[in-house]
């Protein structure tokens, strides 16, 4: 192996391909070709067809954006990315239907870099794991396909992403940056290549697992903060406390975590601790806290409607064959993401409940939705049409609307339940 600055000298100057150009990826591959020679990779032509017209249908980023990565192109051709000299895989990580690790496409992102990996090439992963998927997962699979030797002719790095979807004002350059490489001097150029667009700076860990880890229990973290405040709206609710105004009062202490209750959904939070929990229960420990956590959270759709069936109760609505509209499908306020949203617990548990459901949300694509989850989103609600209306979302053009615009969307005699806190205590019959 050459030495540090020449290693830093030969990288510095080579093409990047990333691989996968979703959340994480574009964003990415867009910093990276404002400075040097870049190919975005992805398998669907239909959005690397989006993505020549200079459109992202994900709204991460802007057409100005896309225009200003001059070095820059995108194909869904695996040759076109042949001659790259470091691969950077950001491809998602989820998990079954039985909350196991689901690796498939890890997989296939290796095979397919592997079938291209020549003489120094490095190969950087973004996507979240457990501890030890770098180099016990992936690098065996490189090697067979490529027929090289990991750190003698191939070289591999993590460094995990901390993209928040829907988010403007914390924007891949202004996260800090954990890097990670498979030997000391890789290291140093996997920090070195991010140096080039983190304006935040970057966090050089000791080792590829320590980076993995850090990047795994970051969301858990979230995870169970949230699960203990679902869990206090639990207690306050029985008690007759508004929990909004107990969060309030105690957010007045400079230290009091500013989490809010609600239903956690999305591609990281409630994904992230099934993959810290596989690797602990292999290794014979059963994790409590994120189980409980695990466990709180996925149960808050249920409960979610018992609330809202209460309520319609106490009214004497009549719960069979009432007709219910929830507002707000994607798993987060301002972002057309729909993966894993928990939307889909407070369908599921009402139409147990024979109820009818009318989805509205402006920011998804329907057509998706409808392919993904059998659901079809409606256009805009009926008004005078709904025994009970959920502010399931925060987007803005829901804050928009005003109290009698939401209550109009409902029948003389209806329910207004808030997850999110859109409006205030007193014009809602409940909230979370």
């Amino acid at each position: 192996m050459s030495n540090l600055r020449e290693l830093i000298k030969i990288y510095k100057k080579s093409k990047i391909a990333v691989i996968g150009l979703g959340y994480v990826g574009l964003p990415l591959a867009l910093e990276f070709g404002k400075k040097r020679d870049v190919i975005g990779f992805d398998i669907n032509k239909k959005r690397i067809d989006e993505l020549i017209k200079r459109v992202d249908s994900s709204l991460e980023t802007t057409q100005e954006e896309m225009k200003n990565a001059k070095y820059l192109i995108f194909t869904n051709n695996l040759n076109d990315i042949s001659e790259c000299k470091i691969f950077i895989i950001t491809v998602p990580t989820p998990v079954d239907h039985l909350n196991k690790p689901d690796l498939n496409l890890l997989k296939k992102s290796c095979v397919m870099v592997g079938s291209l990996l020549k003489q120094g090439d490095l190969v950087i992963y973004e996507s979240t794991v457990y501890p030890g998927v770098t180099e016990e997962f992936c690098v065996p699979i490189l090697e067979t396909t490529s027929n090289l030797i990991f750190n003698k002719d191939f070289y591999c790095g993590y460094s995990s992403e901390r993209i928040n979807p829907g988010d403007k004002e914390h924007r891949l350059t202004m996260i800090k940056k954990v890097t990670s490489g498979s030997t000391p001097n890789i290291s140093s150029v996997v920090d070195n290549l991010y140096q080039e667009i983190i304006t935040a700076g970057t966090h050089q860990a000791e080792s590829i697992k320590i980076a993995e880890a850090a990047k795994v229990i970051e969301n858990i973290q979230r995870d169970v903060n949230i699960a203990l405040i679902n869990e206090f709206a639990i207690i306050f609710n029985k008690l007759g406390i508004d929990t909004k105004s107990v969060l309030d009062a105690a957010r007045t202490k400079w230290n009091f975590l500013p989490f809010n209750p609600g239903l956690v959904g999305g591609h990281c939070i409630s994904v992230d601790p099934y993959y810290l929990l596989h690797k602990a229960l292999e290794e014979g420990y059963n994790p409590e806290m994120i189980t409980a956590g695990r466990k709180i959270n996925n149960n808050m759709g249920s409960y979610i409607v018992k609330q809202v069936i209460d309520l319609m109760s106490d009214k004497f609505i009549k719960i069979v064959n009432s007709n219910v509209l929830i507002m707000g499908f994607t798993f987060k306020g301002n972002c057309p993401d729909i993966r894993n949203t928990q939307i889909m617990s407070l369908i599921e548990n009402f139409k147990r409940k024979k109820v009818d459901i009318d989805v509205f949300d402006p920011y998804i694509n329907k057509d998706e939705v409808l392919k993904e989850y059998g659901i079809e989103v409606i256009d805009y609600p009926i008004h005078g049409k709904y025994d009970a209306i959920i502010l399931a979302v925060e987007h803005d053009e829901f804050r928009k609307l005003s109290f009698k615009q939401i209550k109009d969307f409902g029948k003389d005699i209806s329910v207004i339940y808030d997850i999110k806190y859109l409006l205030d205590k007193n014009q809602v019959d409940g909230r979370i």
